[in-house]
């Protein structure tokens, strides 16, 4: 089940005066997403630290809610943080009841430069809230308003959760395009808090304990309404995987994919959202169908009526069929069949390629960028909730982290990849790639056999129409009608199911796999296989991202048809 994931940045330093009422503020706020989303379990990310973050740790886990710790150093190291005993007890006290991400960041700095302050220990301490910010719905921020050019502070990973910038870490071009996104995606719930020491107050035109939902250009005390929705989208999955679980389960336990401990999570929520996908995809299929049966039939029924008019019955069959058809319209929009098969057809691609990477061990590899970063990137915020999902299937426990061994990456190419003709996904779009060009030809053959059927029959009139009686040129002309109604409705169809932009797109993935193919052939190395890897699922991911928000633009609409 997918939860709603509250990621924590804070002060250490909190004034004591102020703990309580901050505490209480925790507590509201935990409450409100209790209350307003009910269908999704809560998940606290916190790396434990002095002052905020634990108190929000232990107020999540008051509130009933999975903690998950990615602690910015190894934790014999991390434990010198605390020279309180009581903070001491309580980090240890939290640690017992957390599931712990072991960074694999912390697998490419030696101990002896994290051991001590310094520019390599602050740089752990940025990547832990890196790591908070990429997973979390929701960055819980505990915090004074005022910017700071300390590494890793809690100023810069509120920053970088809104806007993608992280001076001093994140510096590559890749984090241009997430700079450049605006930021519309990430939410801020904002706890104003003063810091011990010194400089005690807040920034201008904030309060101490004052509380704002925030995003990258907006400040309001009530959240958003686009992730009120987008919330809810996930409310709504968790709804229908509970529904579908059994059958879910059942199509599961057939699949011969293969199986790794790193990436239980993650498959779990592919099996379901492919599952799914398919399941509304048939449903759509049959509304679409049936829509445009019946716009045949009222084509016809209308013909029949303006030439035989003594038959009046045609008109209220005519107006049987109409509402016949708004009815299967209404119903398939009102229950979201649509946008549902899309959206879990988009996620499912977006699991499938993220699953690969990580068993790959290309995640392990990134130093501070996740899958679901390079997927459906700001082009549309109601989609938001994909990348959500992503983001939760994303986190991974101490205990599920793996070295990628050779044998592992061979099997995700085997599996992924595949051979020409025998396996994975270049069979499958080859495969594919034939019969939705069969399919077309057949709308063609349909419709050309409709325009010759129709000038064959105006050739005949015409060279019969003085000996013809008016009973025949009726009839002749009926056939006419019946001939081009069919081929219209025919079109709309193959039209409002997109062959033409299917076959494109299963054309252009059968040659990036085919290109990946042959590139993974090319080399023995295990560092560009995952290269080759990465660029592939990032096109892939691109071109599913296009179809899926193209797709969107063409509902099951009854007045337009």
């Amino acid at each position: 089940m997918t939860p709603l994931v509250v990621g924590v940045t804070s002060h250490r330093n909190m004034p004591a005066h102020e703990m309580e009422p901050i505490r209480q503020r925790v507590r509201e706020f935990f409450a409100q997403l209790k209350r307003n989303f009910p269908e999704l379990p809560l998940v606290v990310l916190s790396a434990l630290a002095e002052g905020g973050d634990q108190l929000v740790a232990q107020e999540g886990l008051a509130a009933g809610a999975r903690l998950v710790a990615p602690l910015p150093l190894p934790r014999e190291l991390y434990v010198d943080d605390f020279p309180d005993p009581v903070i001491r007890a309580n980090f240890d006290a939290l640690c017992s009841q957390a599931e712990i991400v072991r960074l694999p960041q912390l697998m490419a700095q030696s101990r002896l430069a994290i051991g001590s302050p310094g520019m390599a220990r602050d740089r752990q301490y940025a990547k832990a809230g890196v790591y908070i910010a990429s997973h979390c719905h929701i960055l819980l921020a505990i915090w004074d308003g005022k910017e700071t050019g300390r590494l890793g502070g809690t100023a810069q990973i509120v920053k970088y959760h809104l806007s993608g910038a992280l001076p001093g870490l994140i510096d590559r071009r890749r984090d241009t395009r997430h700079i450049l996104g605006g930021g519309d995606e990430s939410l801020l719930y904002h706890i104003v808090c003063s810091r011990d020491g010194a400089d005690d107050t807040v920034a201008a035109g904030l309060l101490p304990l004052q509380t704002l939902w925030r995003t990258v250009d907006t400040a309001d005390t009530r959240m958003p309404e686009e992730f009120q929705l987008m919330f809810a989208r996930m409310a709504e999955f968790n709804a229908e995987c509970d529904r579908y679980a059994e059958d879910i389960e059942a199509a599961a336990n057939t699949r011969q994919d293969s199986q790794s401990n790193t990436t239980v999570a993650i498959d779990s929520l592919f099996h379901a959202a492919d599952w799914l996908a398919m399941h509304f995809q048939r449903r759509v299929l049959m509304a679409m169908r049936l829509t445009y049966t019946i716009a045949a039939l009222m084509g016809i029924a209308f013909t029949f009526y303006a030439h035989l008019t003594e038959q009046d019955y045609l008109i209220y069959l005519f107006l049987f069929l109409f509402a016949s058809g708004g009815l299967v319209a209404v119903l398939a929009r009102r229950r979201g069949w649509h946008r549902k098969y899309l959206d879990y057809r988009a996620l499912a691609e977006g699991l499938r390629i993220q699953s690969y990477w990580r068993r790959a061990g290309i995640s392990a590899s990134s130093d501070h960028e996740f899958a679901h970063e390079n997927f459906l990137q700001k082009q549309n915020i109601e989609l938001g909730w994909i990348r959500n999902v992503m983001r939760a299937a994303g986190l991974c426990p101490a205990s599920a982290t793996m070295e990628p061994t050779p044998a592992a990456l061979a099997s995700v190419i085997a599996e992924w990849v595949g051979e020409s003709g025998k396996s994975g996904q270049l069979h499958y779009y080859e495969r594919k790639t034939v019969e939705r060009t069969g399919v077309h030809h057949i709308t063609e053959a349909i419709g050309s056999i409709s325009l010759w059927g129709g000038i064959a029959i105006s050739v005949f009139l015409a060279a019969f129409v003085i000996v013809l009686p008016q009973d025949a040129k009726t009839v002749l002309v009926m056939i006419m009608a019946v001939l081009s109604i069919i081929a219209a409705v025919r079109e709309a169809y193959a039209y409002r199911k997109a062959d033409k932009e299917l076959i494109r797109q299963y054309r252009f993935m059968q040659r990036i796999f085919t290109s990946a193919r042959a590139a993974l052939d090319s080399t023995d190395d295990p560092v560009e296989q995952r290269e080759i890897l990465l660029s592939l699922g990032d096109a892939a991911l691109t071109e599913h991202a296009e179809w899926t928000l193209m797709q969107r633009e063409r509902q099951v609409e009854h007045s337009k048809l």
